[in-house]
C-alpha cells in the first residue's frame, strides 16, 4: 500500500508572455525539496493543480511533485491578453517553473491540456522530461468533441450562492472523471472557486476568457501527429473507456508509431480519469517506478 506524504507547500515564479508582459504562475509542491526526482503534474483546460492532491499525497513519499495552476486558474492570476491562453504560453510558463527547480530526473503527468503541454515539451530538441504520462489526450482530437466541450463549458453556471451549490455542481459536471466519493467532489469544490468580490457567493476559479479562446481553435490545431512522431521518451497513454476526446483508434495508431509508448484504459470513465482513486494512482506510480 502506498504511504502518504506531508502537507503541500506553495510557490510561485514570474513568467513572460510572448508579447513581453510579466505575470505570476503559482504551484503546489509535495514531497521533500531535497528530492531531485521531480514530477510535474499538469492539469486540464479549466481545472487547477489541486486536482492532483490525492495522487501527490501518495507519490510525494518517493519524489517531489510540482503541480502548477496555469494562468487564469486557481491561485494564478488572469492574463491581461486572453490570446495568450495557449499551449505555447503554457510551455513558456512551464520552463519558467523548471528553471527554479533542482532535479536530476524530471517526469511528467498531464491530464488533457496538461498532456498536450507535455507532448509539446517532449517533442523539443531540448526536452528535459524523462518519462511522461498523458491522461485522455493524444495526437488527434475529434473536431466535434472539441466543439461539444466548448458548448458544455459555455453553458456551465458562473455563480453559486453557497458552497453546497458548488459541491452539487461538481457532482453533476464531472461524471467523466469516473466513480468518485463525496469527499472528492468536496475537495474539487473547495479548491475551484473564488469568492465573489461583492460577497454574494462564489464563482469558478477560472478566467471565462479561457473558454472563449477554446472556441477559436481551428481544425488544423487538432492534428498533432507531427508532434507525436518527434517524441522518443517512454510514455504511458491513459484513456477513459467512454472518452470522446481520445478515441481507441487514436491510441492504437500512437502505439504503432512510438515503440516506447504503452497504454491503459480505465472503465466507468469518460474524459478524463480523475487520477484521484487508488487503482489509477497505483497504476501511475508503478509505471513511473515510484511504488
Amino acid at each position: 500500500m502506498l504511504k502518504e506524504s506531508l502537507n503541500p507547500r506553495f510557490s510561485h515564479c514570474i513568467s513572460m508572455t510572448a508579447s513581453g508582459t510579466a505575470h505570476e504562475v503559482h504551484w503546489t509542491e509535495w514531497g521533500t525539496q531535497e528530492n531531485e526526482h521531480v514530477v510535474i503534474c499538469s492539469h486540464g483546460l479549466t481545472r487547477n493543480g489541486r486536482d492532483f492532491d490525492y495522487l501527490a499525497k501518495k507519490l510525494g513519499v518517493y519524489c517531489r511533485l510540482v503541480c502548477p495552476d496555469y494562468p487564469g486558474r486557481g491561485s494564478s492570476p488572469k492574463l491581461t491578453n486572453p490570446q495568450n491562453y495557449s499551449i505555447e504560453q503554457y510551455v513558456i510558463d512551464t520552463f519558467s517553473i523548471i528553471n527554479t527547480l533542482q532535479y536530476t530526473k524530471l517526469d511528467w503527468i498531464g491530464t488533457s491540456m496538461g498532456g498536450l503541454i507535455g507532448m509539446a515539451i517532449a517533442s523539443m530538441p531540448e526536452n528535459p522530461i524523462s518519462q511522461m504520462v498523458i491522461n485522455d489526450v493524444g495526437a488527434e482530437i475529434p473536431e466535434q468533441s472539441l466543439h461539444d466541450l466548448a458548448a458544455e463549458l459555455t453553458g456551465q453556471p458562473d455563480h453559486f450562492n453557497s458552497m453546497e451549490e458548488v459541491y452539487n455542481y461538481f457532482r453533476n459536471a464531472y461524471l467523466g472523471f469516473g466513480k468518485l466519493e463525496d469527499h472528492h467532489y468536496r475537495h474539487m469544490g473547495d479548491h475551484s472557486v473564488w469568492p465573489d468580490p461583492d460577497g454574494s457567493g462564489y464563482k469558478l476559479a477560472r478566467d471565462p476568457a479561457i473558454i472563449t479562446e477554446l472556441s477559436k481553435v481551428s481544425p488544423s490545431d487538432l492534428n498533432l501527429w507531427g508532434i507525436w512522431e518527434q517524441i522518443e521518451i517512454p510514455t504511458l497513454i491513459i484513456r477513459g473507456e467512454q472518452s470522446g476526446l481520445l478515441l481507441a483508434e487514436t491510441v492504437d495508431k500512437m502505439l504503432k508509431i512510438h515503440a516506447g509508448a504503452s497504454a491503459v484504459q480505465f472503465s466507468d470513465c469518460g474524459h478524463a480519469p480523475s487520477l484521484m482513486v487508488d487503482s489509477q494512482i497505483k497504476k501511475v506510480a508503478e509505471w513511473l517506478g515510484l511504488s
